[in-house]
């Protein structure tokens, strides 16, 4: 996680929360550091004043008119507003602004999210610079992280799936790097630094280097350059939550990429940072109560919206299972030393439902720098000295939590390319069951079982386990482009199967990844290459949005060979969308 800071700390330490990178060079030491959801444009400042703060108001969800008002009213303006989860980001100069808004009707909690004052770049973002980019000479020998989990063997088997997405959530990504470029989902990223969408093309670029060198360990291509990431064949989709120049992620930043993540279908995220300027967040504190309540609502968002979070432990070999002091708080600010309990969360790698990455060194060693705490890290993987991609074509070295990651986040990709349509809840078990068992060392600190402990949780990840040892039984098919589907409209997707020896199976799989807000509206029918219709989804689910699932079909009867389609047909107004990428198993 960028867990203390890259300018500040990842993983738990400087500026900037980073989860813990180490520097760009071979090194061991780790580093310091879209629909109803979607931010609702709000006013601004004309003007950027000294003073200015900025403040999460919590209110119910879908009930936020009255409480923008009472904003504008006391001194402070509606920054951006998370309508769909009840969050409000205010900037105010006054000092009295959080305690007035406290007594407001329907306020349930307003907490400051820094000690700083909001940066005047917030409002009128500069763009990150778009470095040139060097070239690099064929050849990418496999790693020894990508061999330690067995990487390597599961590209022969699943390389991951174009219509599984994994959003970066860091410093930015450089999308031009010749690694990242064919897999970069341009239309998907964003800018989430200061607590608002930026779609500016480039908005998502990389202020550090540390989102790069993350996105690179989870998907960089296998294109006979520089490194192959854990699942090559998936899309990677940069959320910057980093603000420039200090690389610090406020928890508007964090609230403002989550339910991006959500909205844009994201199925995992990665979240190699924790949440500036505070390493735990106490329940008992006023303001960090309200960024707990905050960041812990847009996670919900998240994965109700289909999408895991898998977060970064942190890189100062600290108990999280016993927390007794916090002395790198506010790291925005002046730091203290304060008395905390294991009710003050680490966020957002402590929160309900996301998955705890701890970092293993050499083998299934502990990297000395990995936090660690029983019942609270899940999975492990590589984190010491990790050799990925590098704003400007280039390529290095970092060590931390933040390194161990995305070894994670991809492993969860491959997982979900191989079962089309799981759920998060699915996605955490399976990452828990894949996992290979490492057994306490001699350390005292090591509490728990072989099974399960509180250094590495339920184990190293296992990519070839994630994908299985061998290729799926039958012969697969598959159409990524787009489709849109308009109102009151039909549109079809053609799959053309080559090469398969009699008819279709009685157990056609039939994987379906619409994207389309209200799927009542539709209907869904598999065409045989006959014109037999087999109907998958008959405007079933009410306001639910999108369809992401593997359908069985008796399909006994059709001959295998020839163009087999996609129909899906909309049946009402308001709401359209896209088949995003279907396939079938034989």
């Amino acid at each position: 996680m960028l867990a203390a800071t890259i300018g500040a700390t990842l993983a738990f330490g400087a500026p900037g929360a980073l989860a813990g990178t180490l520097p760009v060079v071979p090194s061991t030491a780790p580093t310091a550091k879209a629909r109803t959801s979607a931010a609702v444009p709000a006013s601004r400042s004309a003007t950027w004043v000294a003073g200015t703060r900025a403040y999460l108001v919590i209110t119910a969800p879908g009930e936020s008119s009255a409480v923008r008002s009472a904003v504008a009213a006391n001194g402070g303006t509606v920054f951006s507003d998370f309508d769909a989860i009840g969050v409000i980001v205010a900037h105010s100069a006054s000092s009295g602004f959080a305690a007035t808004m406290r007594g407001v009707a329907g306020v349930q909690q307003v907490g400051a999210t820094r000690t700083s004052d909001v940066p005047a770049d917030a409002y009128n973002p500069a763009l990150p610079a778009n470095p040139s980019q060097a070239s690099t000479p064929a050849g990418e020998p496999v790693r020894a992280d990508m061999s330690q989990i067995k990487a390597d063997q599961a590209w022969a088997v699943n390389p991951g799936s174009a219509s599984v997405t994994v959003g970066i959530l860091d410093t930015g990504v450089d999308d031009q790097h010749q690694d990242l470029a064919p897999n970069f989902d341009a239309a998907d990223s964003v800018s989430c630094a200061y607590g608002k969408p930026d779609t500016r093309a480039g908005a998502w670029r990389d202020v550090d280097t540390h989102g790069t060198h993350v996105a690179g360990t989870v998907a960089a291509a296998k294109n006979g350059k520089g490194v192959v990431g854990v699942a090559p064949g998936v899309k990677i989709a940069a959320v910057r939550v980093a603000e420039p120049g200090n690389s610090f992620f406020f928890a508007e930043n964090t609230i403002c990429g989550f339910v991006w993540a959500g909205d844009h279908g994201f199925k995992v995220t990665n979240n190699s940072y924790y949440t500036d300027p505070w390493q735990f967040n106490c329940p008992d504190n006023i303001d960090q109560a309200a960024i707990i309540e905050g960041v812990k609502r847009a996670q919900e968002y998240a994965e109700g919206k289909g999408s895991l979070q898998i977060a970064a432990a942190g890189n100062e070999n600290y108990d999280l299972a016993h927390k007794t002091t916090d002395s790198a708080s506010p790291n925005d600010s002046t730091p203290v030393t304060r008395t905390i309990t294991n009710a003050c969360l680490d966020i957002p790698t402590e929160l309900p439902g996301v998955v705890t990455v701890a970092a293993n060194g050499t083998g299934v060693t502990k990297a000395s720098f990995s936090n660690y705490g029983q019942g609270v890290i899940d999975v492990a993987a590589p984190g010491s000295n990790v050799y990925s991609t590098v704003p400007g074509g280039g390529y290095g070295s970092k060590s931390g939590t933040s390194m161990a990651t995305p070894h994670v986040a991809g492993v969860a990709a491959l997982i979900a390319s191989a079962n089309p349509g799981i759920t998060p809840a699915q996605l955490r078990a399976k990452l828990a069951t894949q996992a290979n068992d490492i057994a306490c060392p001699s350390d005292s600190r090591c509490t728990g079982t072989t099974a399960n402990n509180s250094f590495f949780g339920e184990g190293q990840v296992d990519a070839l386990k994630a994908v299985g040892t061998t290729p799926p039984p039958g012969a697969y098919f598959e159409n990524l482009a787009d489709f849109a589907i308009a109102d009151n409209a039909t549109v079809e997707s053609p799959i053309t199967v080559t090469g398969v020896t009699g008819n279709a199976p009685a157990t056609l799989k039939v994987g379906v990844d619409i994207k389309h807000t209200y799927i009542g509206d539709l209907k869904v029918d598999l065409l045989a290459p006959d014109g037999t219709v087999y109907t998958l989804h008959n405007r079933a689910g009410g306001s639910a949005d999108n369809i992401a699932q593997t359908y069985t079909v008796n399909a006994s009867s059709e001959v295998a060979n020839g163009t087999w389609k996609l129909r899906v047909n909309d049946n009402a107004a308001s709401d359209t969308g896209k088949i995003d990428a279907w396939n079938l198993t034989f």
